[in-house]
């Protein structure tokens, strides 16, 4: 893909600003700062400017700031890690639904503070501050005049999703790896895709390639490189590289080279494994719906010549 002045002015700006995330945390040694979602949020809506993302500038404050003090809060209860992350998920599905907002990146921002075990208020600092830093460059660009407002989720979306997640727990649980409940950028990916009038396998084994992809260059840059701003400034550009080649916009890619500096060892060296095993699950049920579907539709029109 050939990139214009402008598109390359944005994945500069973009880059800067999580590569600015990453140094303060470095600056300040707070792991907790380093929010792999803005990754995505920064390439979804000042790169790639997401229709769907930007439509509502105030909610890319509220929306991932909501599900952010929600993970972070119920990641101090006394319960297992698979019942946070199912909790989490479906009280993330209710704010999105009061919000009215689909916007995906905030399954990310919620599940990261189990994901990481946050207890520092600086995880909740850190969201305040970013989110607020996208939604005001949202404003300065203006690409959100015009865009229709947000709609409540669909109940059956809703279901959809609370069914195939609640399967994919149960399974790892009992398989004796709960550290795989929540893999945030392929949640992201899955909460998009499921929205979509048509999703064919074309299109998933691109996304399937990209997350394990990037998941994996995540982990080989970190275990080469281990300061956290050289992974970073090193593994972005090697994202952008695959999404190219690959040919599609993918914002929760830019999630895995920052996740990987912030996962706890049990879950840093499975991240690869357990990102395509989740995109597998995920994704492929989505084709397997539609699929389905398809048929079933057919099966109708012809049932009705």
């Amino acid at each position: 893909m050939h990139l214009s002045k402008l598109e390359l002015r944005d994945y500069l700006i973009g880059f800067t600003l999580v590569l600015f995330m990453v140094a303060i945390a470095t600056w300040l040694n707070d792991y907790e700062i380093i929010l792999p979602e803005i990754g995505a949020l920064t390439a979804g809506m000042w790169i790639y400017h997401n229709p769907t993302w930007i439509a509502q500038p105030s909610k890319i404050f509220l929306a991932p700031s909501g599900t952010a003090v929600i993970g972070f809060l119920l990641n101090q209860l006394a319960i297992g890690y698979a019942e946070k992350v199912l909790l989490t998920l479906i009280l993330i599905l209710l704010l999105l639904n009061v919000l009215r907002s689909t916007l995906a990146p905030s399954f990310a921002t919620g599940l990261l503070p189990i994901i990481i075990n946050a207890t520092h208020w600086s995880f909740i600092l850190a969201i305040f501050t970013f989110t607020l830093i996208l939604m005001i460059g949202v404003l300065l660009q203006g690409h959100y005049r015009g865009l229709p407002a947000g709609q409540p989720l669909h109940w059956q979306h809703m279901l959809g999703f609370s069914l195939a997640a609640g399967i994919w727990v149960a399974a790892v649980w009992i398989a004796g790896f709960p550290q795989m409940a929540g893999i945030p950028p392929v949640l992201v990916v899955f909460f998009e895709v499921s929205q979509m009038p048509n999703y064919r396998g074309k299109l998933a084994l691109k996304h399937i390639v990209a997350l394990s992809g990037a998941a994996t260059l995540g982990v080989l840059v970190h275990l080469i490189l281990a300061s956290w701003l050289l992974s970073a400034l090193v593994t972005l550009p090697l994202v952008f590289i695959l999404l190219q080649l690959l040919r599609i916009k993918l914002p929760a890619a830019y999630a895995f080279p920052l996740l990987a500096l912030v996962l706890p060892a049990n879950m840093f060296h499975t991240l690869p494994i357990a990102a395509t095993l989740a995109s597998c699950f995920f994704l492929g049920s989505v084709v397997i719906f539609h699929q389905v579907a398809d048929c079933v539709r057919l099966s109708s029109e012809n049932s009705e010549i």
